[in-house]
């Protein structure tokens, strides 16, 4: 497990969209490493509590450790964010007044090489949240047909070039490394993506293949309506297209019906001088909706 300080992208600005202060109850879907959780926890004290959920045992196991000194104030599950409600019931978070997702994989997730989630390092090809859960990257490599793995780069990845790569697959089959993967996706695409490396997208939808986002991200945005009492905050940070399209079609549908107010109708980024200090939120978009009586 990765030693390394992670630093929770937008953290300033997703705690003035949830409103957090002492007292309150908040539920943090994506946990990651917990930077995002011990923002909260700080601001809810005294009294405060915070349900913190995530797929990956592993970022569960780190954050008893990084958030014990909380104690009681902070109850951890390990689960599919797909499940929010009979989660939130299950451990008394019923009526919350804040609910964050922090989408995508995290940076403890990259930053260990044997997951399988990054080009940039020699590892099996997984790219599962949860490792118990079935099929792995590999797995689609290798056993989908050309048509099948076409689709899942061009429906997740939005690859252009979607065909091409593939047909390469197909052609080189067994893949069973990360950089035999990148290798093979730069030899079909050259330098045609200047300075994204030409695997990103097709590293970024097998990963959502796998571990079916967009699906859980859907399910999980339905459940959150029943779980926000009036005034509660849903916060939700995303990193490509895809997902804030989803983010996004779900508020305003939910502002139609007075479910919610939207508080901002533009999305909020990062500033320039977290993008300089901390790459990986430079795609981040953040979407605040309030929960109507």
């Amino acid at each position: 497990m990765p030693s390394t300080a992670h630093v929770p992208v937008m953290v300033t600005e997703a705690m003035e969209a949830l409103k957090a202060r002492p007292g309150g109850q908040y539920v943090d879907c994506t946990l990651g490493a917990g930077g995002h959780a011990r923002a909260i926890l700080e601001r809810i004290q005294p009294d405060g509590r915070l349900l913190g959920i995530d797929v990956d045992a592993a970022a569960v196991e780190m954050a008893q450790h990084t958030l014990a000194a909380y104690g009681g104030a902070v109850v951890l599950a390990q689960g599919n964010f797909s499940e929010l409600g009979c989660i939130c019931e299950r451990h008394g978070f019923r009526s919350n007044d804040g609910i964050l997702f922090d989408l995508g994989v995290s940076s403890m997730q990259l930053d260990t090489a044997e997951r399988g989630f990054s080009f940039q390092r020699e590892a099996p090809l997984d790219m599962r949240f949860d490792t118990t859960s079935e099929p792995n990257a590999a797995d689609i490599v290798n056993t989908y047909s050309e048509q099948e793995i076409a689709h899942i780069l061009w429906e997740y990845g939005e690859e252009r070039y979607s065909r091409h790569i593939a047909h390469r697959i197909v052609q080189q089959r067994p893949i069973l490394s990360t950089s035999r993967l990148a290798h093979l996706v730069q030899q079909v695409l050259g330098s045609r993506r200047g300075r994204i490396h030409p695997a990103t997208r097709t590293f970024m939808a097998l990963r959502i293949a796998v571990n079916r986002e967009l699906e859980s991200l859907k399910l999980a945005l339905d459940q959150t309506a029943s779980l926000l009492r009036a005034g509660g905050r849903l916060v939700v940070i995303s990193y490509h297209s895809l997902e804030d399209r989803i983010v996004k079609q779900f508020m305003r549908a939910g502002a139609a019906n007075h479910a919610f107010l939207l508080t901002t109708r533009k999305v909020i980024r990062p500033t320039s001088l977290e993008c300089s200090s901390n790459p990986r939120s430079r795609s981040a978009r953040l979407r605040i909706a309030e929960r109507l009586a």
